[in-house]
Order: structure tokens, then sequence, then C-alpha cells
């Protein structure tokens, strides 16, 4: 199976290799944003913290919220992006587990993960993930909780300014809401391809 997966990547490789530039992303109009009028003159805060709500998810902006509701849902062993454990060291550091390492082999042990986030996009609330700002992007997907820590000042109004911010980062997750399927049955269930509990720790 391994000498199969070489084989198919090998191939992809030479097809790309040729190719003197990437194609160039298409030209779209600035007023493509399906909110624009929605988000023109609000508060980016307060309109994220409305629409992420609308998907199931929602929005923290203190350390003690974030202790309290991990507390509540009884969720006390966690993963922390190294970075961001010194600032929650002294509101998590009783009563909770964290590991500042993630684990592959024991995500079910995890039940939430404290994570970095690219951005955040007002109009949909989205969370916007990136390998080059989270740690480990499985902490992000696997455990039932994902907190997404995201600046108060990465908050965009919509989805056109977010896609022009990224740049050409090539590994972009767009977060919108806890992840949900109704496949089976037209049963809505949650947590099935990725967290369950969706949060985001805005932080000025």
């Amino acid at each position: 199976m391994a000498n199969d997966r070489e084989l198919i990547l090998k191939r992809v490789k030479d097809a790309l290799d040729p190719l003197p530039e990437r194609a160039a992303l298409p030209d779209y109009a600035g007023d493509l944003a399906v909110m624009r009028k929605i988000t023109a003159g609000r508060d980016l805060l307060e309109l994220f913290s409305e629409r992420i709500k609308l998907v199931n998810g929602s929005v923290i902006t203190s350390k003690e919220q974030l202790r309290d509701r991990l507390i509540e849902g009884k969720w006390m062993h966690g993963y922390c992006d190294p970075a961001l454990w010194p600032a929650l060291a002294a509101t998590l550091g009783t009563g909770f587990t964290v590991e500042t390492e993630f684990d592959r082999t024991r995500i079910d042990d995890y039940s939430f993960a404290i994570t970095r986030a690219a951005g955040a996009v007002a109009e949909t609330g989205t969370i916007i993930l990136s390998d080059a700002s989270t740690t480990y992007r499985l902490a992000a997907l696997t455990p039932w909780v994902h907190i997404a820590v995201v600046s108060k000042s990465e908050i965009l109004s919509d989805l056109s300014i977010a896609v022009a911010a990224l740049g050409k980062d090539p590994n972009v997750i767009w977060c919108t809401g806890s992840s949900s399927t109704a496949d089976v049955e037209g049963i809505l269930i949650r947590g099935v391809h990725g967290p369950g509990v969706q949060i985001a720790l805005v932080i000025d």
C-alpha cells in the first residue's frame, strides 16, 4: 500500500514540476460578500458573536469564562498550544490536566484542545485555522471541544477580505460552527467529522 501511495504522489509531483507557476487566482468583484449590508458599520466582535451562535458556536472573551465553561462541561483533560499555555496556566492550573504536546496515539484522551486561529470572519461566524498558526492541526479537529484563540484585530468583516488577507497559504481550514451531519436518515448529529463544541476565545 505504501508503494502504491508513493507511486501516485510521484506521478502528481512529476506532472506539476514542469509547470513554471501555479494558475493565478480568478478575479472577483470586491462587493461579492453576501452580508455586506449587514456588516457595514457594525462592531466586528459583536457581529461575529451573533453569527457564530447561529451555527452552534460561541464566543468568550476572558480566561475565567473559559475555565468556567470547561468546568461546567466537565472537560478537564486537554491539550493547549505551548505558546498559549503560559498565559492560561494560572487560570487552568488547578483541577485540570493540560498537555502541551499532542499525542496522536491518544486522541480519545483529550476532551478539549486550545489552539491558535489565523483569524475569524464576522459575516459567517467562521474561525480560520492554518498550518502556520496551528501547532497541531489534528488537535483542532479530534477533541470534542475546540477552543480557538483569536485576536480581536484579526476578526475580518467578510469572506472576500479574509481570502485576500490569507495570501497564498495552501493549508487553510474554515470552521463554521461545530461539526455536524444529517446524512443518516436526515437526523442531525454533531461531532462526527470534527469537534462537537466550537468556542472562540477572543483576546485583545
